[in-house]
């Protein structure tokens, strides 16, 4: 790897693993809120965690329609999001060994 490319590593690792923190909290924000289906999503506080989830969600509503009434896209969106994370910045992920690995050699 380029030297240039080592040196931002450890912020893309840090940057990335905080994104998709971020994004598993909102679609676990997400499953909760179904069971509350007449909550009104137009407040503000609502509005922190509907307009980042929502593209997600809605593109897989258009492949995935309700089961039973129940919208199981936040579920789906929560599980490929905590694999992501776990494959690139978990303990094994892949950036995490890339910067273990470069750390041992210098």
């Amino acid at each position: 790897m380029t030297p240039i490319v080592l040196k931002i590593l450890p912020e893309i690792h840090f940057s990335l693993g905080l994104l998709l923190a971020v994004l598993s909290l909102g679609f676990l924000i997400r499953i909760i809120s179904t069971w509350y289906s007449q909550e009104n999503f137009q407040n503000k506080l609502w509005k922190i965690v509907f307009l980042p989830t929502e593209p997600f969600l809605k593109i897989t509503r258009l492949i995935i329609p309700p089961i039973g009434g129940v919208d199981i896209t936040p579920v789906i969106w929560f599980g490929i999001i905590s694999l992501l994370r776990e494959l690139l910045v978990g303990q094994q992920g892949l950036i995490s060994q890339i910067l273990r690995n470069s750390q041992s050699i210098t």
